[in-house]
C-alpha cells in the first residue's frame, strides 16, 4: 500500500467517521473557529477538569475533509492531556506543518502525521490548523468560564 493511499484512508476514515463529531454536555470551554478562505466553520468544545485535565472534547460545523479530519485527530491527541501538553502537541503540530518536525516528533502526533506534506498545497494549510489553532486560543487565553457557560468567540 502507497503512502498516498494510508494517507487518504486515516484522513477518510477521520472525516467521515469522526470520532469527536458532536456536542457535549456542560463543555468548559467552547470558541468558534473559521477559515473565509474556503468555508470552514467549526465550533470546538472541552471539559477541562479543575486540574487542567483535558476530559472530553468535540467539534461540530462544516468544512472540506482536510479541516474535519484534522481536528479529529488533534482531539484524538489531547483528550487525557493537560491544557500545558495539549499546547505542546500543538506546537509540534505547527512545526510539522512547516517542515521542522524531527522524526521523533513526527511519531509523537500519531495519524496527525499524515498532514506532514500538507504545507507543500497552501490553500490548505489553513484548512488543516484551524482546529489547532482554535484550541491554542482557547487554552492559551484561559476562556474557561465554568461548566455550563460557553464563550463564543471567532478565530481566523
Amino acid at each position: 500500500m502507497s503512502l498516498n493511499s494510508i494517507y487518504g484512508e486515516i484522513l477518510n476514515e477521520h472525516n467521515l467517521r469522526p470520532s469527536h463529531k458532536g456536542t457535549l454536555d456542560a463543555p468548559t470551554i467552547m470558541l468558534e473557529g473559521r477559515n473565509p478562505t474556503c468555508g470552514d466553520d467549526i465550533f470546538l468544545q472541552l471539559k477541562v477538569a479543575d486540574d487542567g485535565t483535558i476530559e472530553d472534547g468535540s467539534f461540530y460545523g462544516s468544512g472540506c475533509a482536510i479541516s474535519q479530519a484534522s481536528v479529529d485527530m488533534m482531539l484524538d491527541l489531547i483528550i487525557g492531556e493537560s491544557r500545558e501538553r495539549a499546547v505542546e502537541i500543538a506546537g509540534t503540530f505547527m512545526k510539522m506543518i512547516r517542515g521542522e518536525a524531527s522524526e521523533e516528533e513526527l511519531e509523537e502526533l500519531d495519524e496527525a502525521s499524515v498532514l506532514k506534506d500538507i504545507s507543500h498545497m497552501p490553500a490548505r494549510v489553513k484548512c488543516a490548523v484551524l482546529g489547532w489553532h482554535t484550541m491554542e486560543e482557547m487554552l492559551l487565553k484561559g476562556r474557561s468560564q465554568g461548566a455550563g457557560h460557553e464563550d463564543h468567540c471567532t478565530t481566523e
